[in-house]
């Protein structure tokens, strides 16, 4: 009896493995930032929607819904943020199962030009997080912006850039209830992608990210428009 309990357990596992995180399988994250200042005040509203997908298109990793209000005092150099952002997170392979959150930010974006033509961003954000089926969380997240024109001199109409990221996660607590844990790590992502300029008010992007977390890393390709009205 021992024996087969044994056999099934350990054939429980194998499966269990397959249906973890295929790391080969290249992802796709579809996305829409925008930002709008109200009557050229201090005050205004930014956000983003963002479909992810484990393997391009039919296998729902996350639907991201974020939104907040902005403020920019003059002659500071920084924008901040409140915002609040609903998640649906879904399961990797076959499993229809989803998970919620809901998830109160604070934001301060830091811009800065280097010489004639590298654009650098500081972003740097603190999560409130209500998970489901878990206590309440808070995450630390650093991002570096690194933007360089090609072709111009400046990010104007008709530029096209070189965009790069790296944005490291970092957990507030470890303890998430039910004697389950995480590691104080949560997971880095690195960015290389090409940008176009359309018009002062809509840019878009294209190029691919890797994601690491403390079980799993995987490739994805990000398509992107960035609109400010």
């Amino acid at each position: 009896m021992k024996l087969k309990l044994l056999v099934f357990i350990l054939i429980a596992n194998v499966f269990g493995l397959s249906a973890q995180v295929d790391e080969s399988q290249t992802g796709a994250w579809y996305m829409y930032f925008y930002s709008h200042k109200f009557n050229n005040s201090e005050f205004g509203i930014q956000g983003d929607f963002q479909y992810r997908d484990w393997q391009g298109l039919g296998d729902k990793e996350q639907l991201l819904l974020r939104s907040g209000f902005t403020y920019t005092p003059k002659n500071v150099g920084v924008t901040f943020t409140l915002g609040y952002g609903n998640i649906t997170t879904g399961q990797y392979g076959n499993s229809d199962e989803t998970s919620a959150e809901s998830r109160i930010y604070q934001e301060a974006l830091i811009p800065q030009k280097l010489g004639n033509r590298v654009y650098l961003t500081h972003r740097f954000r603190f999560e409130q997080r209500f998970v489901e089926d878990q206590d309440f969380r808070t995450r630390y997240r650093y991002n570096l912006f690194l933007n360089v024109p090609l072709n111009k001199s400046d990010l104007s109409p008709k530029a096209f850039y070189i965009a790069l990221y790296n944005e490291l996660f970092i957990n507030g607590q470890t303890d998430i209830g039910d004697s389950r844990t995480v590691e104080l790590f949560d997971r880095n992502r690195t960015y290389l992608g090409m940008g176009y300029v359309l018009n002062p008010k809509i840019r878009f992007q294209f190029g691919w990210m890797n994601q690491k977390t403390v079980n799993w890393g995987k490739g994805q390709i990000q398509l992107s428009m960035h609109h400010n009205f």
